[in-house]
């Protein structure tokens, strides 16, 4: 006879899979699937998605993993308001790149295609952590720098937050920024720094080259050393009655206006 699962309280969570990390929506999960990372399970919501999602499905059941249906509202109590279009992957919690290389990765770069990386110093809310992976992934920057101390985790809320982003986009721990930045000023890198006392526009700057991005925290802004170890300061110009923006929404405009300035074409141009 078999065995009803047990019922659960109403808007309680589903638990996990012990010691994975759950990966929401399609994007998300089959940027898992490109780096290379097999899920140990995945969820995928009854009805018509199945069909729907069949060709990632198959992938993943190849790559080892083991594939359940589970009803609509099991996966939105899991999602807790993310986009899980119906596709839930479980695996392994993700790590940090090691410093070691990405000075290998700068030392080898192909000089046809100028870096441009983005430097997170003191963000610790793990939502704008995410939001900033999701934008650097967007703009295509090569790579995320954050420092070992004062930063947010690569935890399961960053890669919710982040759709996909934390799976693609090479987030580098460093042991000290501020040595860090030195050592790309070294290799050729633009360091432009983001600061409302600034006083020249990030319009006016020149992110054409092999740049890095740095953004502080809201409210603190970037930390004494990481400033000094910038070669140039540049701010947005606030128009309304608040002095500043989340530093998310900042970074986003940041990029892509590198990208702007990189002339980059969408496919459809």
């Amino acid at each position: 006879m078999k065995q009803k699962r047990p019922r659960r309280a109403s808007g309680a969570a589903p638990a996990t899979p012990g010691g994975l990390e759950a990966v929401f929506g399609v994007h998300a999960v089959r940027a898992l699937l490109e780096r290379g990372e097999a899920p140990r399970e995945l969820w995928v919501q009854e009805g018509s998605a199945g069909a729907r999602l069949a060709e990632l499905v198959e992938e993943a059941r190849r790559r080892g993993a083991r594939v359940q249906s589970r009803p609509r509202d099991e996966l939105e109590r899991l999602a807790q308001g993310a986009a899980h279009q119906g596709i839930v992957a479980f695996a392994a919690p993700l790590a940090f790149a090691e410093e070691a290389t990405l000075w290998f990765q700068l030392e080898a770069w192909p000089r046809a295609e100028p870096p441009l990386l983005l430097v997170l110093d003191g963000i610790t809310d793990v939502h704008n952590f995410g939001a900033c992976l999701r934008s650097a992934d967007a703009a295509g920057a090569h790579g995320v720098i954050v420092a070992k101390d004062k930063a947010a985790p690569l935890n399961a809320t960053v890669r919710k937050v982040a759709c996909g982003a934390a799976e693609s986009v090479p987030v580098y721990q460093v042991t000290n920024l501020a040595r860090a930045l030195e050592r790309l000023k070294a290799l050729g890198v633009w360091i432009t720094g983001t600061a409302g006392e600034a006083e020249g526009l990030l319009y006016q700057a020149d992110l054409t080259g092999p740049t890095a991005l740095v953004m502080g925290a809201e409210g603190k802004g970037m930390r004494r050393l990481t400033r000094e170890a910038c070669d140039l300061l540049v701010k947005l110009p606030m128009a309304g009655s608040v002095s500043s923006l989340n530093v998310s929404v900042a970074t986003g405009i940041c990029l892509f206006e590198a990208v702007r300035q990189r002339g980059a074409r969408s496919p459809a141009a």
